[in-house]
């Protein structure tokens, strides 16, 4: 079920009204289950039991955890929780990767090895609700938080609707606390919540699939015919189009919670505007950021306990990019777009330990170029982020510093790529350290309208064809 369809529009409606009727608590919070069911099987309903695995493993596991003092048995609740997640995880999401790539390696050898081809469907936000309930398990394990006293409230933790496919990726201890009381949006929550779907679906259909995403597919999917200034031009509009693909979706999951009167947690804060890599990774996709730096790279610093150094750290941070760059999908374009953000955080933390004393290092006019330098460069490795594959990405990425000739993107669409990416990296530079609620709600009247009226219009003028959010294939 999509955020941008008419069928979440009824369905989203039918659970306002369930959830404003003077029920118990405990009946709220079922009903919510059962919709947050019937929103993931909307898209196949076998793969439901999935999410009664994970959530029946890490409950009981986590119980255990929790129940006994032997270090032991706790290692081995946590293996179960590992095992089974990861385990479905890495089947599901990775082994036809793991396959084509075995077969390719025993090919170097002279054997002829043909096997079927696996016919695996991904389910629909696996990676997402793995770390969530991965993350629930570690934190009991490591004694940061106590086991869900209700297996009600810890049902509803995993798969809670907003957010169940795509994120934020939530930790029990944001969410499961506010299940311990009756929760309804008060009138500034409903009004909010209402204006960030608003916000978010005009991002997604009409910023990034109307405007951006017929340039991005277009030039993507004929690599070989493509010009130096058709490679430029498709790769920032994909910047964009990433950006309000995702960010819309977060922004429809926080402002869906907010009208229920749960809170979930920021997942985007103007990533164009960073300075810096580590900058950019605290302002993009800061839930699996966060996640990947608590419960990987932290966990891989310990494996080295007594011993330290940055050849210790830059191997951990390197190790961690690269599988977030294999957690967005099974394939070589995005392991290397994984290694080359770890290659850069690592001359990062170079570059500052080197010259973080030097004056210079924290001028304005040093801040304005390292701010210019990081979206370039993050914009450059969006080629393999995008790429069909390796051999793509480094043709397009030849072709943006030659002069190749290419007709694939015409005047206008060159214009509106432009146009709305300028507007979208002002904007971002603009609210770099500001909060957009409290600037929306700062505006006079007579321009909040406008500012809600002009997405409303188009939305309506402009439905779009429905298309999937990008990180849906995650």
């Amino acid at each position: 079920m999509l955020f941008n369809s008419l069928t979440f529009a009824v369905f989203f409606a039918a659970v306002l009204l369930l959830h404003s009727l003077p029920l118990p608590w405990r009946a709220k919070k079922g009903n919510l289950l059962v919709a947050s069911y019937l929103f993931y099987a909307a898209w196949n309903p076998p793969f439901v039991v999935l999410l009664w695995i994970s959530t029946g493993v890490d409950w009981f596991a986590a119980g255990r955890m929790a129940a006994t003092s032997s270090l032991r048995a706790r290692r081995g609740f946590l293996a179960l929780s590992l095992l089974v997640n990861l385990g479905l995880l890495g089947y599901f999401k990775y082994a036809a990767f793991a396959l084509e790539n075995f077969v390719l390696f025993v090919r170097q050898f002279g054997f002829d090895y043909s096997p079927a081809p696996p016919d695996i469907v991904l389910p629909l936000g696996i990676s997402f609700y793995t770390f969530q309930t991965l993350s629930y398990s570690i934190s009991v394990y490591r004694g940061e938080s106590r086991p869900a006293s209700s297996f009600l409230d810890f049902a509803l933790f995993v798969t809670f609707f907003p957010q169940l496919v795509a994120g934020p990726i939530v930790r029990s201890r944001e969410f499961l606390g506010q299940l311990a009381a009756p929760v309804r949006a008060n009138r500034r929550q409903f009004g909010w919540g209402l204006a960030l779907l608003t916000f978010g679906l005009f991002e997604k259909v009409i910023l990034a699939d109307a405007f951006l995403a017929p340039v991005v597919e277009r030039v993507y999917a004929n690599a070989a015919a493509a010009g130096s200034a058709d490679a430029w031009i498709a790769t920032v509009a994909f910047a964009g189009q990433v950006f309000f693909d995702f960010g819309g979706y977060s922004a429809c999951a926080i402002g869906a919670a907010l009208c229920l009167g749960f809170v979930l947690p920021q997942n985007f804060n103007c990533p164009y505007a960073a300075v810096g890599f580590a900058d950019f990774w605290r302002r993009w996709h800061i839930t699996l950021s966060t996640w990947l730096r608590d419960y990987v790279f932290y966990s891989l610093i310990s494996l080295r306990e007594g011993r330290s150094g940055n050849a210790i750290r830059a191997g951990a941070l390197f190790a961690t990019m690269v599988l977030g760059g294999l957690w967005h999908g099974a394939s070589w374009t995005f392991i290397v777009w994984g290694a080359v953000h770890g290659f850069m955080l690592i001359a990062e933390h170079g570059l500052r330990a080197a010259f973080g004393g030097v004056a210079f290092f924290h001028s304005r006019g040093f801040i304005v170029f390292a701010g210019g330098l990081t979206i370039v460069l993050t914009v450059l490795s969006l080629v393999f982020f995008r790429a069909e594959s390796l051999n793509d990405a480094l043709h397009l990425l030849a072709l943006m510093f030659a002069q190749a000739p290419g007709q694939l993107v015409g005047a206008l669409e060159r214009i509106e790529v432009f146009v709305v990416a300028g507007a979208m990296l002002a904007t971002q530079i603009a609210l770099r350290n500001r909060d957009l609620e409290t600037v929306f709600m700062r505006f006079p009247i007579w321009l909040r309208v406008p500012v809600l009226a002009i997405p409303i219009l188009s939305l309506l003028l402009v439905p779009g064809d429905q298309r999937a959010f990008i990180y849906f294939q995650f």
